[in-house]
């Protein structure tokens, strides 16, 4: 694409999903689901089969030529979520959100490893069982992104969401290490050369360069604050940090034979968290930051829309198989959820519907799948990208959807305060 296609197809796209929520609006579907069947509809599979400059996307390598845009919306998503883990809120939930992210974690890796293994054995020649733990890792990601756009549309408050939260996010830190001691796990069944230590050191060394790197960033940045009294050129800073913390989590080294990759999510994660804790004025900047970048992330959703591989759906098994895995990872997240909720004793608008909030999974389990073609081949690597491509459909589009309807359930969501996605919660 030369610059004039690249400013149109932007355009289109912003408007285009803008202009779909006024549909989604009567039907009571929230934002982000509106975005991303605006995003199907200007994907490969619909409008980009026209193939007309400016108009959708023509191809998925069109759509990766917009991951610079991608991978900063989600940095700027991953430091608002940060923004959660407040001191003061964590005395609160800090223990809770601890306990229920390992439960729910733990319970959907299980299930789905069981039901998967149990396929192995049903139908050997379909899934191997490499794949099967591989896929049952998968299962314990989220994806924060879906989850605060519907609380932030919805203005949603209350006791779930103060763990909801602050669970997302600890998700991804869990799910990296359970990935890469199941991919250790399912390498070693491959092949009995492999360096299992490698593999599971590995992970916790991710985990632990990346909230360093990201530590760092988040004193450097609440630092830098001090030299600036405007509201515009402290809000241009942030920017710039957002920023800068996204570039350097892309930086991967080498230690002692073992390759560390810093996951942007947690990264970015942690320099909202340092920031919002260090900084003394820095819930009023969140609030111009959250403004500011809501272009961008409208377009990061109408970009993970076109990214959807509908060709999933022409192969039976991985129907199949993605329909057990879909079913057996929802019933670990609720079951764990609501386990882990009344042996804490939450309150039963917890319980009932922490699970259900925590269904939707995209770009870390995405992210996931690559690791593991690199790891299995591409028989075994490919098998897993294509059974997550097809949850991540379903989730993306249903999981907004469900995680409203939870929210609603539970009291944290009021109709008449639905006010469309682009001003930020009330603080209280």
């Amino acid at each position: 694409m030369n610059t004039m296609e690249i400013l149109i197809t932007v355009s289109v796209a912003l408007l285009a999903g803008l202009l779909m929520t006024r549909v989604a609006k009567p039907l009571g579907l929230p934002a982000v689901t509106a975005y991303l069947v605006t995003g199907i509809l200007l994907g490969p599979y619909v409008l980009g089969r026209l193939n007309i400059a400016g108009l959708g996307f023509p191809s998925f390598e069109s759509v990766e030529s917009f991951e610079l845009l991608s991978k900063s919306a989600l940095g700027f998503i991953a430091f608002m979520i940060g923004n959660e883990f407040r001191l003061s809120q964590l005395k609160k939930t800090g223990k809770k959100a601890t306990v229920l992210s390992f439960c729910e974690a733990l319970s959907a890796a299980f299930l789905v490893t069981a039901c998967l293994i149990a396929l192995h054995f049903i139908m050997p020649d379909k899934i191997s069982l490499p794949a099967a733990i591989t896929l049952g890792a998968v299962a314990t990601a989220t994806a924060p992104a879906a989850t605060l756009m519907v609380v932030k549309q919805y203005k949603a408050k209350g006791e779930l969401v103060d763990l909801l939260l602050p669970i997302v996010a600890l998700d991804d830190a869990i799910a990296l290490v359970v990935f890469s001691v199941a991919s250790g796990v399912a390498r070693a069944i491959q092949s009995s050369s492999f360096s299992f230590a490698a593999v599971c050191v590995s992970p916790l060394l991710d985990v632990i360069f990346s909230l360093l790197l990201g530590a760092v960033m988040g004193f450097l940045f609440s630092f830098t604050q001090r030299f600036f009294k405007s509201r515009s050129k402290r809000l241009s800073v942030s920017v710039t940090f957002v920023l800068l913390t996204v570039a350097l989590s892309m930086i991967k080294f080498n230690l002692f034979g073992m390759e560390i990759e810093f996951s942007p999510l947690l990264v970015c994660m942690m320099l909202g968290t340092v920031f919002c804790n260090v900084c003394d004025f820095s819930e009023e900047l969140m609030e111009r930051i959250d403004r500011w970048t809501a272009p961008v992330i409208i377009l990061f959703f109408v970009l993970s829309g076109a990214e959807l591989d509908l060709g999933v759906f022409t192969d039976i098994a991985v129907v199949g198989i993605g329909a057990v895995y879909i079913i057996s990872r929802s019933i670990g997240k609720y079951s764990g959820a609501g386990i882990g909720a009344r042996a804490l004793k939450c309150p039963d608008s917890v319980s009932k519907y922490l699970g259900i909030t925590l269904l939707p999974q995209a770009g870390v389990a995405l992210g996931m799948t690559i690791t593991a073609t690199e790891l299995l081949g591409e028989t075994d690597g490919g098998l897993i990208r294509n059974i997550t491509l097809f949850s991540v459909l379903i989730y993306e589009l249903v999981g907004p959807l469900l995680t409203k309807i939870a929210l609603t359930k539970a009291g944290n969501i009021h109709p008449k305060e639905d006010d469309g996605p682009l001003k930020p919660p009330v603080k209280q």
